[in-house]
């Protein structure tokens, strides 16, 4: 059982980054400032202070609380018996069913990697390690004849990363993009693109 004084650091940490990612979803990075954050924590500064010292810290824990939610998302289809299933609970979860706040946030720390390089290695570090877990998806589909055996899982999983940062950005600029639309027809495209072609039934019977 979890110390009591752990759990309610934890729990207050989370309400901070909570209360931070809808200071940047309103206002943007550079815009926020802690004290916004503190009114919309409902904290002191320097209590504020105890946890995160900086927008940087706070992006930081934003991004890593992200990498820990896509981690365990991948582990729960990790053994999942059908690749193409596994593949649109992922883009299910991570395209459609945020928030807009979510999704937003998404955009931003995409936007500040590229002028931050603490944020960008923190970023790189994330997007490196999806990709490998994709990757690893995509082997064992091709292991069990789901997927074409003649792709490289890497450049298929950065391909597909690609399309869902793609989707993300959509949805935090267009008010009329809609993700659960979208979704079916991107996932029958991947599936045209990616499925292992089916075996003619008459292919390997005797000939008459």
């Amino acid at each position: 059982m979890r110390h009591p004084n752990l759990q309610r650091q934890s729990d207050r940490r989370a309400e901070i980054l909570d209360a931070a990612e809808r200071c940047f979803a309103r206002a943007g990075f550079h815009r926020a400032s802690m004290q916004d954050i503190c009114t919309e924590a409902g904290m002191s500064p320097g209590n504020l202070y105890r946890y995160f010292p900086s927008k940087e810290a706070l992006i930081a824990g934003i991004c890593e609380r992200n990498r820990a939610d896509a981690v365990d998302s991948f582990n729960h289809v990790q053994e999942a018996p059908d690749f193409f299933e596994a593949l649109a609970g992922l883009a299910r979860y991570h395209l459609v069913d945020r928030t807009d706040d979510e999704v937003s946030i998404c955009a931003e720390i995409m936007a500040e990697s590229r002028r931050h390089p603490d944020i960008r290695q923190l970023y790189q570090t994330i997007e490196n390690d999806i990709r490998e877990r994709m990757a690893a998806l995509l082997q064992r589909a091709a292991e069990r004849n789901e997927i074409r055996a003649d792709l490289d899982p890497q450049a298929v999983a950065g391909l597909l990363m690609a399309i869902g940062d793609g989707m993300s950005w959509r949805r935090s600029v267009d008010p009329k993009f809609s993700a659960e639309e979208s979704l079916p027809l991107i996932l029958n495209m991947v599936h045209g693109l990616l499925a292992a072609p089916k075996k003619d039934a008459g292919s390997d019977g005797a000939k008459s």
